[in-house]
């Protein structure tokens, strides 16, 4: 008696197939060869942070202080690092973006490129790391702020302080370009300025190796529209000279107030780039120098080759602006000086110092010569007084008392006298 051949039934439609099949011969449902039951392992999802707590702990050593920033990519937190017992800024992913290869891509191209950039004037990266399904970064903690919050809240910069802030930036991109990184997302925003003027240039987060392959990506339009070259605009293929242009864009509106192109629409502003003229920035701010804004125009030439075509050209033309400008203001006060440094230079400063040293001189005399007996007169100790302005210019007023103070603290420094505060005297 022949023997009879083993069979199994698709579970689908019910019809018969040899046993070794893999697929059922008439609906193509696949078969189970096996009688063994497969347990599948399930793992633990965690739901990505979306934002963190002042106060909370991330990542089991990182304490948060405030929020500092948001953006399209994440937030930025100043956070305590208790494993190095120090202040570092914490930058973390959006939630929504954790899906998207090309956004954690960017995340972890920012580091990458970031870290190979040493230099003063280049905010430093840390840490990439992943925490509970949240990516982040940690970096360089700079106390201070965006220069587009510093133009928001101080307005137009002179510019002796435009060029001291730009020269900086130069540096940082002379030291990127160097090692072949182009930011490609240059702009206020990612221009960090701290308590003292120094100026770190951050967010490498859309920045390409040139040295990388498929480093122009042409086709693709990536950037921010108002500091956006036109061959980014284009989505032509970009280099350092890009960077250069946005850099004009930020020296026109440091010195302005306003960026050369405005509009409703981003693409209308990107279109602006490739198509209109900029206005020359003295018919909005006279008080710029000429050969200040002849260099800021060149930067934003749409022609890439009429450009510096090196920022360390560029840098070149600033040194020999700022040489030709005779005073240098303090960069970026926290609030604006009692007196401008531009007036002090154009005032004749012995119409006031020769009259008030003498004027102190013949006080501290008539007292000793004149004064009653009873009066104790102590020659080593006196009082310099406020002084009237007498060139009829209204706008000098207030800097009678101003050179009062000034010769008042000039003396005290000298331990040949004792001065008394013109405030106790009034």
């Amino acid at each position: 008696m022949p023997r009879k051949s083993k069979t199994k039934k698709c579970p689908e439609c019910l019809s018969t197939n040899p046993f070794n099949s893999r697929f059922c011969s008439k609906c193509g449902t696949q078969i189970s060869r096996s009688k063994k039951i497969y347990v599948s392992k399930t793992d633990t999802i965690q739901a990505a942070v979306s934002e963190l707590t002042t106060g909370s702990t991330f990542a089991g050593r990182y304490q948060v202080i405030e929020e500092l920033a948001k953006g399209g990519m994440g937030r930025v937190y100043k956070v305590y690092d208790k494993k190095i017992n120090e202040k570092v800024a914490l930058k973390l992913i959006n939630p929504e973006t954790e899906s998207d290869k090309e956004s954690i891509s960017r995340f972890k191209n920012e580091l990458k490129l970031a870290r190979k950039i040493s230099h003063r004037n280049v905010c430093r990266m840390y840490y990439l790391g992943e925490e509970g399904g949240s990516n982040y970064i940690t970096m360089e903690f700079v106390p201070g702020e965006d220069l587009k919050s510093s133009l928001i809240r101080m307005g137009p910069l002179s510019a002796a302080k435009a060029i001291f802030i730009a020269k900086q930036v130069c540096e940082g991109l002379a030291e990127a370009h160097g090692l072949a990184v182009v930011h490609r997302d240059l702009k206020p925003q990612n221009i960090m300025v701290d308590r003292k003027g120094n100026a770190r240039i951050m967010d490498f987060g859309i920045a390409r190796s040139l040295r990388a392959e498929g480093i122009t990506e042409t086709g693709v339009v990536i950037g921010t529209a108002e500091y956006m070259s036109p061959e980014q605009v284009e989505g032509k293929e970009v280099d350092q000279r890009s960077d250069i242009y946005s850099l004009g864009i930020i020296m026109y509106e440091m010195v302005t107030g306003k960026v050369p192109f405005e509009g409703n629409a981003a693409l209308t502003i990107a279109l602006k780039h490739t198509t209109e003229k900029p206005k020359d920035p003295r018919d909005i701010n006279d008080h710029i120098p000429e050969d200040l804004s002849y260099v800021i125009l060149k930067c934003m030439h749409k022609n890439k080759e009429r450009r510096y075509q090196r920022v360390e050209e560029l840098l070149s033309d600033l040194d020999k602006i700022e040489r030709d400008i005779p005073t240098r203001e303090l960069v970026l006060p926290g609030r604006k000086p009692i007196i401008s440094k531009n007036i002090l230079s154009a005032l004749n400063l012995k119409k006031i110092f020769v009259p008030a040293l003498v004027l102190a001189g013949l006080v501290i005399t008539l007292l000793i010569l004149f004064s009653p007996r009873e009066l104790s007169v102590d020659p080593k100790r006196i009082v310099v007084a406020t002084f009237d302005n007498k060139t009829g210019d209204e706008l000098l007023d207030p800097y009678g008392r101003v050179a009062a103070d000034w010769i008042t603290q000039a003396l005290s420094r000298t331990d040949v006298v004792e001065v008394v505060p013109t405030t106790i005297v009034l």
